[in-house]
């Protein structure tokens, strides 16, 4: 969808008789039926002031014609400004520029194509313009099918108008080089520069150029879900078994059906019962069903540990950053924009989105609303933070909310733990999440109670050996204090002469990084993933009183965001506030507990916890 298009002519004349700004206004608010704010009509003015000068260049043809705030498929992502015409070669072509009013910019060598700017007065990471620029093209490439078939030469830039460039500036650091090769950057007082650059691509008008863009049929293209398919199916723990097979035919099945309402199924599933496996098996599937689908999920490390094993495989990594969401990414889509969105770890889905939690109404609302069909995962007992909000009976009353056909599965087969239900029982019992679960333990997997964490750490870094699959995890009851500092010889975690640092701030993909064997990772760095064995260190925010399984939250980490708000309830509801804290660390704990698919070592801070899993844990000889 296309906001404003003119041709260039028109364009300078509804610049230069202060007209643009209102116009565009009045299509916001007649296309993407909403208002628009102060700060946003602002900006329209002052860029389009820099870029009348330069389209006033008459090396670029008065018949172009121009587009402002272009909407790219399958994504909220808008491109400011786009010129369209023909090239030299009589080729359809565009110059795709992103707009940014910065004024200053700092590098940040560690992290590929990202830089530190000031957005909306707080100090912000981002990626750098030319890597957002080129990203927006290469999303246009691989989801309009006409950009293809007319071969449309798409040629992005950015123009940092406001931005007065310095010698060795960290714009242009050599860091970002292939970034700045694909996507030119232009600065203030480049005025001629950028319009030569607009004019080599742009020859003479083309009214077919806009029309291909806005009006291409939304279909990814063949090579990505070649690249996809191939890594899957060269994985067979990712095979289908018993009811995984007849949820997953159900999920096709309600995609390819035309239905008059809007369709919502809900998949629950305990620990191992193959929720991501489903998950990545159904993008994958109905992908190549030339449907519009996103695999969408709060948790970043499953995200980042997915899109690390696609690059690996030699793919371009914004194209894959297209296919994994974040939960809080559809907050201002259209209703119907995608045919699916599969939602695993829906447990986690928050109220309101954004850096700051000031966007959106209600994350599960926002999914429902954009798709035609939502297909959650979720585990009503991995609900970990006082954020989550993604329950069965939240889904399905926002579903009932938008009328929309309901449909519930339970997943039952269990493939981590050695695929021992008893043990997952066991767990439910004797942390008290289910009386009523059974605690007799027939099993064939490695689970050991230890006196300290130093046979803990011995035990996962000889496993870890084998095929790097092995790591540590905690309780959230050190503080996170490295301020990310890279350097795991600090340790945040200290237990008498033990000690061990929390996984690294500069890495998401601790789970599969080589090194980070040698870091603590929490319930935000592992949920969602699996390991061959886990090691797992439990704070005293869980302790054994002599009669019960309690819990503390006063326990845990002053750095821990999980808990946020419960001080506050406990002075003015302490039952509500208790009752919270004991579901959130008790989640917290099953979730770590199940995270090894061949065995778990265990030590407890808390001694009579420690001695209580023992009497408990019934060894079979």
């Amino acid at each position: 969808m296309i906001v404003y298009q003119e041709t260039k002519e028109q364009f300078l004349h509804d610049v230069y008789h202060d007209l643009i700004e209102d116009k565009i206004e009045e299509r916001v608010k007649e296309r993407l039926h909403r208002k628009t704010a102060l700060n946003e009509k602002d900006s329209w003015m002052g860029s389009m002031q820099y870029m009348y000068k330069v389209m006033e260049d008459h090396r670029i043809p008065n018949d172009s014609k121009i587009a402002i705030e272009y909407r790219i498929p399958n994504s909220n992502k808008r491109i400011d400004f786009m010129i369209t015409g023909e090239d030299e070669f009589s080729r359809e072509s565009a110059v795709i520029v992103e707009l940014k009013g910065w004024k200053t910019l700092e590098k940040i060598i560690t992290k590929d194509s990202i830089v530190r700017t000031k957005l909306r007065g707080h100090l912000v990471e981002t990626t750098h313009p030319s890597y957002q620029a080129w990203s927006y093209v290469s999303l246009m490439q691989n989801y309009n099918e006409d950009v293809r078939k007319y071969k449309i030469n798409l040629k992005p830039c950015a123009y940092l108008h406001n931005y007065r460039l310095k010698k060795e500036d960290d714009l242009l650091n050599s860091c970002y080089k292939d970034y700045i090769k694909r996507a030119p950057v232009f600065t203030r007082g480049d005025t001629e520069k950028l319009a030569g650059f607009i004019a080599k691509y742009i020859k003479r008008g083309n009214v077919d150029v806009l029309y291909h863009i806005e009006n291409g049929k939304i279909v990814p293209s063949k090579s990505l879900q070649d690249s996809l398919l191939s890594m899957l199916k060269g994985n067979a723990e990712f095979d289908l078994i018993d009811e995984q097979k007849v949820v997953f035919e159900k999920a096709l099945s309600l995609v390819t059906n035309k239905m008059n309402k809007k369709q919502v199924y809900i998949i629950q599933g305990g620990p191992g019962t193959g929720k991501s496996v489903l998950a990545i098996n159904l993008l994958v599937s109905i992908l190549n069903m030339n449907k519009n689908i996103m695999y969408v999920t709060k948790n970043k490390a499953p995200r980042e540990v997915y899109k690390k094993k696609l690059v690996d495989g030699k793919y371009k990594k914004v194209y894959i950053d297209n296919l994994f969401k974040g939960s809080g990414s559809f907050y201002d889509s259209n209703c119907d924009d995608f045919d699916c969105l599969v939602v695993d770890e829906a447990h986690r889905l928050n109220g309101k989105s954004g850096l700051f939690q000031n966007l959106g109404e209600n994350q599960i609302k926002e999914i429902i609303n954009a798709a035609k069909v939502s297909v959650f995962f979720v585990d009503d007992h991995q609900i970990v933070t006082t954020k989550d909000i993604g329950s069965r009976d939240e889904i399905k009353k926002w579903a009932n909310l938008f009328n929309a056909e309901i449909h519930e599965d339970i997943l039952l087969s269990q493939f981590r733990c050695s695929g021992s239900d008893s043990y997952l029982s066991w767990i439910d019992n004797v942390l008290q999440i289910n009386d009523e679960a059974s605690d007799d333990f027939d099993y064939d997997y490695d689970i050991r109670i230890l006196d300290n964490p130093d046979e803990v750490k011995k035990l996962i870094m000889e496993k870890n050996k084998v095929a790097n699959k092995s790591r540590m995890v905690a309780g959230y009851c050190w503080d996170w204090v490295k301020n990310g500092k890279n350097n795991s010889e600090f340790h945040d975690i200290q237990i008498g002469d033990f000690g061990m640092s929390w996984n690294l701030g500069n890495s998401s993909t601790w789970a599969i990084d080589k090194e980070s064997v040698n870091e603590i990772g929490c319930i935000h760095t592992c949920q969602g993933l699996e390991f061959d064995y886990i090691g797992i260190i439990i704070g005293k925010d869980l302790q054994y009183d002599g009669e019960k399984v309690v819990t503390d939250f006063f326990q845990r980490a002053k750095t821990d965001q999980s808990i946020k708000g419960l001080k506050k309830l406990y002075k003015e509801n302490r039952e509500e506030a208790l009752m919270i804290a004991e579901q959130i660390i008790k989640n917290t704990y099953r979730t770590l507990l199940t995270r090894g698919q061949k065995g778990c070592y265990i030590y407890c801070v808390d001694e009579n916890l420690n001695n209580y899993l023992k009497a408990r844990l019934k060894y079979k000889k």
